[in-house]
């Protein structure tokens, strides 16, 4: 959550509830005829918020020129700068927006607004020093800065420590757990209510939750009091994905959602089940899937010079992998291959507890191993990716695709016929899982058994939709990812209408 400057905000025009496109473009003409009629010296803010309307309206190339020529005159005006960096962030230049944020601090360097606004792209970087330095300094200048109390929360919880997490969470949202995005469609919006968990562990929705079609306010559902009066809305979507992080947030969706007359998306009791061990064990009965032994095992035991008698007592071998819970993309995971490697292993991982998972070997008869990801979304399965390396750990971005035909022609083969590739034993399997986990939206990432069993390494509604970037190399890859995104956008529509004919808002 960014925090913006307050001082050149565009002035929405309120019709029904909702800033309409026209409305910005309205005032946009406005600006552009007073400022054609005062002189420059009196209308920096004019020509910021002027500026502004230009990137809010995706107008891009003559926003950023409207704010180079502004600072060529005004170098050091504090707006202009957080602006730019604000436009900057969005069109994806992050490099160019962290210079801007950073001559903002320069020269305003009690501020917080733009100190934020570079702690978040630092902290979206993972470079987690800097963004607590600018936090801390931040709140050394507003201790009460929420955006900042939010910012050093996620921090301090991506580095482990959950309990200062909690305390700066708690006040960075308290008062501000309802928040409402702007919307910049030109016809009324689907009012859609997000559930999001203050700590992480969310369903990325910014590729499906389009910003002209729907309108969405975002309700940090663990820190939301019960006093708080929420807007009018038609859908429920709850994002909270991550069972093993995420059950308070996920029992406080719960509360939210009892009795909600709207449709909701991935109801949260479905979604509390979803944890690793929980489906180790309710998916093992399932024909055609194996799943990992998986068991929460104390940290400081797995340590110690007790730790692989603790692990055999559970039914564990070597090798076999620890990951603590609550991360994903493969950080904090790792293969502890003997007894030996057990102590040091466990001690550089962060958490009180730690999880140890059955190795399941997934690797072909060319000895690669394999991670097939498929969608699941309202009741049908798409093929995602399939990511192919030589390293035990599979993600795709770190997978040795870019510079392999022969890996992304295979690939190719599976989004484009998955129950050719997968066969109908696995098919199975995944419809099965599907069933059983109950969820609107989730994925499943696994491997397969020379024999065709589904080798499930997780199943939870995390999962990252990622488009590729405009490289010729995966144009193969970009109709199947459409499809999903496809999938997940029409299920929305149906589910809010479902809601229309109800005699909902």
């Amino acid at each position: 959550m960014k925090a913006k400057s307050k001082a050149a905000r565009p002035k929405p025009t309120a019709q029904g509830g909702w800033a309409p496109r026209l409305a910005q473009e309205a005032r946009l003409a406005e600006l552009d005829a007073l400022l054609s009629r005062r002189s420059e010296a009196d209308d920096v803010n004019l020509e910021v918020e002027r500026a502004v309307l230009l990137g809010a309206l995706n107008r891009h190339q003559h926003a950023q020129q409207a704010f180079v020529a502004i600072l060529r005159r005004t170098p050091t005006h504090f707006s202009a700068l957080n602006e730019f960096g604000t436009l900057l962030t969005n069109m994806g230049a992050i490099e160019a927006a962290c210079r801007v944020y950073a001559e903002a601090i320069l020269h305003h360097p009690d501020n917080p607004l733009a100190r934020v606004n570079l702690a978040n792209l630092l902290l979206r970087a993972n470079r987690y020093h800097e963004a607590r330095e600018h936090y801390e300094r931040a709140l050394q200048v507003d201790p009460d800065h929420a955006p900042a109390h939010q910012g050093l929360g996620a921090v301090l919880a991506d580095l482990g420590d959950r309990a200062g997490a909690r305390e700066h969470f708690k006040q960075g949202f308290r008062g501000h757990a309802v928040s409402t995005l702007p919307y910049r469609g030109d016809k009324p919006p689907i009012t859609l209510l997000q559930l999001v968990s203050s700590g992480g562990g969310n369903i990325p929705s910014s590729l499906f939750l389009d910003d002209t079609r729907f309108l969405t306010t975002v309700v940090v559902a663990d820190h939301l009091e019960a006093s708080t009066k929420l807007p009018p809305h038609r859908l429920i979507f709850n994002a909270i994905g991550d069972a093993d992080l995420c059950e308070p947030a996920l029992q406080a969706a719960a509360r939210i959602v009892a009795g909600a007359s709207e449709p909701v998306i991935n109801d949260p009791a479905a979604v509390m089940k979803t944890g690793r061990i929980d489906n180790a064990l309710r998916l093992a009965g399932i024909p055609g899937v194996r799943t990992a032994r998986t068991a929460a095992i104390a940290r400081q035991l797995l340590a110690s010079a007790d730790g692989a008698g603790a692990l055999a007592t559970h039914g564990f071998a070597f090798p076999l992998l620890l990951r603590s819970p609550g991360y994903h993309t493969g950080r904090n995971f790792v293969l502890v291959e003997t007894a030996v490697d057990l102590p040091a292993a466990a001690e550089n991982l962060p958490g009180e507890e730690l999880l140890a998972i059955e190795y399941l070997e997934a690797r072909g008869g060319d000895g690669k191993a394999r991670k097939f990801r498929i969608m699941m979304i309202d009741g049908a399965l798409y093929p995602l990716h399939l990511a192919i390396s030589e390293n035990w750990k599979v993600h795709y971005f770190t997978s040795d695709m870019a510079d392999r035909p022969d890996h992304r022609a295979e690939e190719a083969r599976f989004l484009t016929d998955m129950p050719a590739v997968l066969g109908k034993r696995a098919m199975g399997a995944l419809k099965a899982i599907q069933a059983a986990l109950g969820l609107d939206y989730a994925g499943i990432d696994f491997g397969l058994s020379p024999e065709g069993d589904v080798l499930l390494f997780e199943a939870n509604a995390t999962m990252v939709i990622a488009k590729p970037n405009d490289d010729a190399r995966w144009a193969y890859r970009r109709g199947a990812i459409d499809l999903v995104l496809e999938a997940v956008v029409a299920m929305l529509v149906q589910r809010s209408r479902a809601t229309c004919r109800d005699g909902g808002g």
